[in-house]
C-alpha cells in the first residue's frame, strides 16, 4: 500500500517525484492516525509511507481514501488508526515468516498493540515483483497462503480478516499466474478485490491517483461485508488513539471501536 500516484519518472535525469497533489478525499482528518517510523501515533496524510518505505519516492496511496470512506459510510465509527508497513519493489520471500521486513511488521504491529487494541483486518496488496520469473510466479500461490497462516498464528487470530488486492499489472510476463494464484487462495475470512482495469500511471505498472482513490473504497466497502453488524467498542489505554480503529497495511506497489489495525503491503 506504498502508493505511487501522482509519482513521475524525469525522461532526462530519471529521478522520481511526487506531484504533490492530494484529492479530497484523500485529506487529513483528526479521526485518522498512523502509527509512525517511530511507533508513536500521529496525525495520518499522505504519502502514508513517506517515514516507512523510505528509499522509495512515495505519493497517493489507497490508505487514506480507504478511511475516510470508512468514515463517509459510519460517521459514528471513531478514530481509525493506520499501521503502514509496505516495502515497494519486495518478493512475497522477502515476507516470509523469519525475514527482516516480516519481523519489521510484527513488531509494528505489536506497538500498535500496546495499551489495549484488538487487529480486526489485513489489506495485502503485493506481487508485481514475483511476476517477472516463472519460477516466482509458479510458487506465489503457497507463499501467499502460508504468509497468511503465518500473520494469523503470530497474532492468536486464526480467523483474522484478510482483504487482497488481486493485481493490476505486473514488472514481468507472468502477471496472470500470480493471479491465479492471488484468486485461488481459498482461507476463511478472506475475501479479493480486483485492480485489474483501474488506470496506470504512464509507466504502465503504477496505479494512478484516480485509481488509488477508488481502490481505497473498494476496500472499505470489502471490509464493510466483515461487519454486518458494526464494529464493537472496546476499552483502550492512554498510549493508544482512544475508541480507536487500527488498520494494518501491508500493501506494496511492485511487492478496530474495537482497535482495528490494517496492515499495509
Amino acid at each position: 500500500m506504498a502508493g505511487r500516484g501522482g509519482v513521475a519518472n524525469n525522461t532526462i535525469t530519471g529521478i522520481a517525484t511526487w506531484d504533490g497533489i492530494v484529492p479530497p478525499q484523500c485529506s487529513p482528518n483528526p479521526s485518522i492516525l498512523k502509527l509512525s517510523a517511530n511507533l508513536t501515533w500521529v496525525l495520518a496524510h499522505d504519502p502514508l509511507h513517506d517515514d516507512i518505505d523510505v528509499n522509495k519516492t512515495n505519493g497517493i496511496g489507497p490508505g487514506m481514501a480507504f478511511a475516510n470512506h470508512v468514515l463517509d459510510k459510519d460517521p459514528n465509527f471513531g478514530i481509525i488508526g493506520l499501521v503502514p508497513c509496505a516495502i515497494g519493489g519486495t518478493k512475497i520471500s522477502e515476507w516470509e515468516r523469519g525475514t527482516f521486513l516480516y519481523k519489521q511488521m510484527m513488531r509494528r504491529v505489536q506497538a500498535s498493540l500496546q495499551n489495549g487494541g484488538t487487529i480486526q483486518a489485513l489489506l495485502w496488496y503485493q506481487g508485481e515483483s514475483d511476476t517477472e520469473r516463472q519460477e516466482d510466479a509458479k510458487s506465489y500461490k503457497a507463499k501467499l497462503d502460508k504468509f497468511f497462516l503465518d500473520v494469523r498464528d503470530d497474532l492468536q487470530s486464526p480467523m483474522l480478516p484478510i482483504i487482497q488486492v488481486a493485481l493490476a499489472s505486473g514488472l514481468g510476463p507472468f502477471m496472470e499466474i500470480v493471479r491465479e494464484g492471488q484468486m485461488g487462495i481459498d482461507l476463511m475470512n478472506l475475501r479479493t478485490v480486483d485492480a485489474k482495469g483501474l488506470p496506470l500511471e504512464p509507466d504502465g505498472l503504477h496505479l494512478t491517483t484516480a485509481a488509488q482513490v477508488q481502490l481505497g473504497k473498494m476496500l472499505a466497502d470489502t471490509f464493510f461485508q466483515f461487519l454486518p453488524s458494526g464494529p464493537i467498542v472496546s476499552p483502550v489505554g492512554s498510549g493508544a488513539p482512544r475508541k480507536c480503529s487500527n488498520f494494518i497495511f501491508d500493501i506494496l506497489i511492485v511487492p478496530l471501536l474495537r482497535c482495528i489495525k490494517m496492515i499495509l503491503n
